[in-house]
Formats: structure tokens, C-alpha cells, sequence
């Protein structure tokens, strides 16, 4: 018998359940052989599954007969899909921000709030200025706004963002998380991500005039300065209680799990309430976790955490993928690429590197800081989908950023190996270094 609404019966609930668990066999298949070609050309793990996920979507394998990625990931799948990428990815998240050590950044709050400023400002005029000179070639029956206030403000916003869980991905992978530049990047790109996202979501108040825009974006606004507190203020000190070793149930690892996990879980949700993505909640927790405490008791419980994102980070490269069609360019879209690469990498590296060599930092790290920033990822595509919807942007100017947004995430890998930092020794971390930091950790 057939269920019909919301619920399925149980032939249909047993049909949807064995093509989830193909499709993730699939995703895991092909991210283990992109992941091993990229290693190949010394490029980072993270971007083999990004362009696993891509090739997977209309943008290659939509390319043959027969419509092979509806058919290995039907509509009625993806909802659950899209349920395990976004665990997959507050998981990494949390991971992320529990091995960051922020010795490396004590004293130079001043440092990161001009990067931060710098690499969201500068991106943001150029965009803006960019859009205005690419107006006339936008396909106008496919915008929804008058004028060109719309695209400029947009295409600003889409400038500044930064590929937070990606760039996360490529410091951990090379080990950056011990050093002063990738703490100083992780730290800069989340307060910078914080301020383009309250920007797009300013920008989608000005293009939408949303009854309630204005209270959504104070909203958000407010939202994440309390929930900053909260954690600093509150949970804390409840953890490092809860969890310290003199406790009775110190050492007991379920317990660590489920303390960890649900914490985790419960910030991303809250994140996502404001206004802000989830993966902002999963890393904040993780930031204020306490470390030292679990180290001494439970350490494998993070690592468990970790082994599980690995699993399921993938998926999340996947499911945006699906959504990407890579369609073919003309004389003007090839123009148009090229004008967002040079715009967003020109963004980027002179915000960022201009701002941390006006506060003292060394050439060698300025560029690094430049470089890593300048990765955008599938982040961009997300936020490029909104501003689609909106009316905001063209397919075309759509498909040259999607470009953009990929190309300045291939080339960060290929640039940090002509820029090492052993030429510039930095300090060991203060605190005792986390058994499943490094590449280990990212495969």
C-alpha cells in the first residue's frame, strides 16, 4: 500500500534508503580517486573531491545521454543527501576550530580586524565597480531589478566571501593550524565571512525590499554578538566544569561523545537560527571546547569526530555540484571570466596583504595570508545560487563566477608551494599539540 503526503510507505521509504546508500557509495568512490589524482599534481585532497562533486553534477556527467545524475541522485533523495553534507560539514567544523590555538594571535586583535576589513572591503568596491562596467553585456529579461544597484551590490558581496570550510580543509591539510599565518587566516576569514554574509544579507533586503529585511539583518546581527558571549561567558566555563578530570565520569568516553556532539549540533543549529551558516556554530564550540581537559581524559573521542566528517565532508561537494551547470561560453562570457579572476584575486591579495604589511607583518606572511584568503570554494557557489534566484545576475556572469570561484581555490595550492614558510621559522604553540591535527587528520 501506498503512503501518500509528507510520509512514504514502506517500499518507497526502502527504495529511497538504498539509493542514498549507492549515492553515497558512489561520492565516497569518486572522491577517493579525485583526492588521489589531485595528491598526484600536488594539489590539496580537498580540491580532488571538490572537483569530484562537480564532475559528478550537470557540469560532466550531465554531459552524456541519459540523464545520469538524475538517475543516480533522484529528487527524492537528495533532501537526505543534503542532511548528512551538512553533518558532515559542522562535524569537520567543530574539528577545526578544537585543534586551533590562538597563541599564535594574542596581542594582535588590531592585525586581524584591519585584514579582516581589508579583505572584505576591497573585494566588495572592485565587485561593485565590476558590475557596473559589465552591465551592458547582462541579459536584462533575466534580471529582476532595475538598474545596476542590484547587480553591483551583489557581485560586491559575492567578491568578498571567503571559502570558510574549504580554506579550514587546505590550512589543515599542510599543517598551517600550528602556525601564526593559519590561525591569523582562520580567525580573519571567520570575521570576515561574519561581515560579507551580514552584507548579503543587506544586499538581499536592498534587491528582495523584504518587508522584514531590515530587522532579519539586525537580527543576525545581534543574534551573533549574543551567542559570541554566551559561549565565552557560559558554556565555557560549564565544559571545562563538566568536563574537568577530577570529575566522576572523567575519562569516560561516551560521555565526552555525547557532551561534544550534541553541544556541537545544538550551536550549529542556533548559527543557523540567526542568520548565519551552521558551520560558524559547529567551530565556535569546537573553539571553546576544552581541550586541555579532554586531551587528558578522552582524546579519542575527538578524533572519532574527525574520522566521521572525512566520511561524510564529500557528500557536501556532492550536493552543491548537483546544483552547478557549467554551460558553455561565448567570445563575451570568456571576457567576463577572465575580468572576475583578475578582480577577485586583485580583491583579495591586495586587501589582504596591504592590510597585514601596514601592521608589521612580514612579506613572506602577507602574501601566504594573501593567498590563503583568496580561496573561495564552493562557498561562492552557494552564495552565487542566492543571487541567481534573486535576479541579481545573468547564467552568464552565473557560469564566469562559478569559474572564478573554482579557479582561485585551484591556484592556492600551486602558490603556497612557491611561497613555503620555512624561510620564516615561527614558535611552536604554547599548548601541547592535538594527536589528530595535521594531514593525518585530512586525509
Amino acid at each position: 500500500m501506498t503512503t501518500h503526503g509528507p510520509f512514504l510507505g514502506a517500499e518507497e521509504s526502502a527504495g529511497v534508503t538504498g539509493t542514498v546508500l549507492v549515492g553515497l557509495a558512489l561520492v565516497l568512490i569518486a572522491a577517493f580517486l579525485f583526492s588521489a589524482a589531485a595528491e598526484r599534481v600536488r594539489q590539496p585532497a580537498v580540491m580532488g573531491e571538490i572537483v569530484a562533486g562537480m564532475a559528478l553534477g550537470p557540469s560532466l556527467l550531465g554531459l552524456l545521454p541519459g540523464d545520469l545524475p538524475g538517475l543516480l541522485f533522484p529528487p527524492e533523495a537528495r533532501p537526505h543527501l543534503e542532511v548528512l553534507a551538512q553533518l558532515g560539514l559542522v562535524l569537520f567544523m567543530f574539528g577545526v576550530g578544537y585543534q586551533l590555538s590562538l597563541s599564535h594571535v594574542k596581542g594582535v586583535g588590531r592585525h586581524l580586524a584591519l585584514v579582516s576589513f581589508g579583505s572584505v572591503a576591497l573585494p566588495f568596491a572592485m565587485g561593485a565597480a565590476l558590475a557596473v562596467l559589465l552591465h551592458p553585456w547582462l541579459d536584462k529579461s533575466q534580471l529582476k531589478t532595475d538598474g545596476m544597484l542590484g547587480p553591483a551590490l551583489f557581485l560586491g558581496a559575492a567578491m568578498s566571501i571567503t571559502a570558510f570550510p574549504v580554506l579550514a580543509r587546505i590550512i589543515v591539510e599542510r599543517g598551517l593550524q600550528k602556525r601564526r599565518v593559519g590561525a591569523m587566516a582562520l580567525v580573519s576569514a571567520a570575521i570576515q565571512d561574519v561581515m560579507a554574509w551580514t552584507v548579503l544579507a543587506a544586499v538581499v533586503t536592498v534587491v528582495s525590499v523584504g518587508a522584514n529585511g531590515m530587522w532579519s539583518v539586525g537580527r543576525t546581527v545581534g543574534g551573533a554578538l549574543a551567542f559570541g558571549l554566551l559561549l565565552l561567558l557560559v558554556v565555557r566555563p560549564a565544559l571545562a566544569w563538566l568536563l574537568a578530570p577530577q570529575r566522576p565520569w572523567a575519562g569516560n568516553a561516551p560521555t565526552v561523545h555525547v557532551v561534544l556532539c550534541s553541544g556541537l549540533l545544538a550551536s550549529a543549529w542556533i548559527t543557523d537560527g540567526i542568520g548565519l551558516h551552521a558551520v560558524f556554530g559547529a567551530f565556535l564550540f569546537g573553539a571553546v571546547a576544552p581541550r586541555r581537559h579532554i586531551d587528558a581524559t578522552a582524546p579519542e573521542v575527538p578524533e572519532r569526530i574527525d574520522q566521521t566528517s572525512l566520511l561524510l565532508l564529500p557528500v557536501f561537494f556532492t550536493v552543491t555540484g548537483l546544483s552547478v551547470d557549467l554551460a558553455g561560453l561565448g567570445p563575451q562570457g570568456v571576457v567576463m571570466v577572465l575580468a572576475t579572476v583578475v578582480v577577485a584575486c586583485a580583491g583579495k591579495f591586495l586587501g589582504a596583504m596591504g592590510a597585514a604589511r601596514l601592521c608589521g607583518s612580514g612579506g613572506r606572511e602577507s602574501t601566504v595570508l594573501g593567498i590563503l584568503l583568496n580561496a573561495r570554494g564552493l562557498t561562492e557557489l552557494v552564495v552565487l545560487n542566492v543571487g541567481l534566484g534573486l535576479g541579481a545576475l545573468d547564467s552568464r556572469l552565473f557560469t564566469a563566477m562559478v569559474v572564478m570561484a573554482l579557479l582561485t581555490t585551484l591556484m592556492t595550492g600551486p602558490l603556497l608551494s612557491r611561497f613555503p614558510l620555512d624561510a620564516e621559522p615561527v614558535p611552536a604553540p604554547a599548548s601541547r599539540p592535538v594527536k589528530h591535527a595535521g594531514k593525518d587528520a585530512a586525509r
